[in-house]
C-alpha cells in the first residue's frame, strides 16, 4: 500500500484494504480480517486483485500433476483456490488463521477439499510428501508471515514439488523473503522456475513477484 508520504490520496477503495497494511501482526491482525471477512472479495476485487490467476497460471505451468494435492496456505475467503481450481489443479486443501474467513471459502462448493486453521507462524499442518505442490498468494508480510516459512513449505514437498508464492512491494522491501530464496537455491534445496514481477492490486497501484520454486 502506497502511503500519503509516496503521493498516494487516500479515498473510498481504502478501507480495510489500507489497514491490512499497517498492521503488526498479532491480535490487531486477528480482528481486522474476522471484521472484513464479509466484503473482503468485494474490495479487493474493486481494486484489480490479479495475483491468485498469476500464480494458478504460473504453478499450472510447472507442477509435473495438476491432479496431486495441493495445499494452499492463507487461502483467506477461497479466492487463490478458486483460481488454482480454474487452472486445472483437482485437489486443493487450505488453511488460514481467520474462522471467518474460512466461513467464506467453505461457502465454495467444489473448490476444496478440506478446509483448517492454520497460522502462518506456527509448523505447517502437513507432514512430508502430504502434498506435492504448495501456494501462498498474497500471504508473505514482515507482519504476517516470516520468510523462514518459505523454507519450511519447501521442506514438506517431496523432489519435483513445487511453492508457489507471491512477494508485493512491501514484502520485497524486506531483504529476508529474498534472502531465503537465494539461499535455498545456492544450497541445491530448491531452485526458481518462475519468477516475474507484476500486477498485484493495479486500484492502489500495488505489485507483486510471483516464484515458483521447485524442490530439487
Amino acid at each position: 500500500m502506497m502511503d500519503d508520504d509516496d503521493g498516494h490520496e487516500p479515498g473510498p477503495a481504502d478501507g480495510f484494504l489500507q489497514r491490512a497494511y499497517d498492521l503488526d501482526g498479532g491480535e490487531a491482525t486477528q480482528a481486522l480480517y474476522s471484521d472484513w471477512a464479509a466484503t473482503y472479495e468485494a474490495e479487493v476485487r474493486a481494486n484489480g486483485y490479479v495475483t491468485p490467476s498469476r500464480c494458478a497460471v504460473a504453478l499450472a505451468a510447472h507442477a509435473a500433476d495438476v491432479a496431486a494435492p495441493l495445499l494452499d496456505l492463507g487461502c483467506g475467503t477461497g479466492l487463490s483456490g478458486e483460481a488454482f481450481r480454474a487452472a486445472g489443479f483437482a485437489t486443493i486443501d487450505g488453511t488460514d488463521f481467520s474462522d471467518a474467513m474460512l466461513a467464506h471459502a467453505r461457502t465454495k462448493p467444489g473448490v476444496y477439499r478440506r478446509l483448517t486453521r492454520g497460522d502462518l507462524t506456527t509448523p505447517i499442518p502437513a507432514e512430508p510428501g502430504d502434498y506435492a505442490n504448495m501456494s501462498a498468494v498474497g500471504v508473505f508480510s514482515p507482519s504476517h508471515a516470516p520468510a523462514a516459512m518459505i523454507e519450511t513449505a519447501i521442506s514438506l514437498l517431496p523432489p519435483g514439488g513445487c511453492f508457489v508464492f507471491s512477494l508485493n512491494d512491501h514484502a520485497l522491501e524486506d531483504a529476508s523473503y529474498r534472502e531465503v530464496v537465494d539461499g535455498l537455491a545456492a544450497a541445491g534445496t530448491a531452485q526458481p522456475v518462475f519468477d516475474e514481477y507484476g500486477d498485484h492490486l493495479p486500484g492502489i497501484d500495488l505489485k507483486a513477484a510471483v516464484i515458483v520454486l521447485r524442490r530439487t
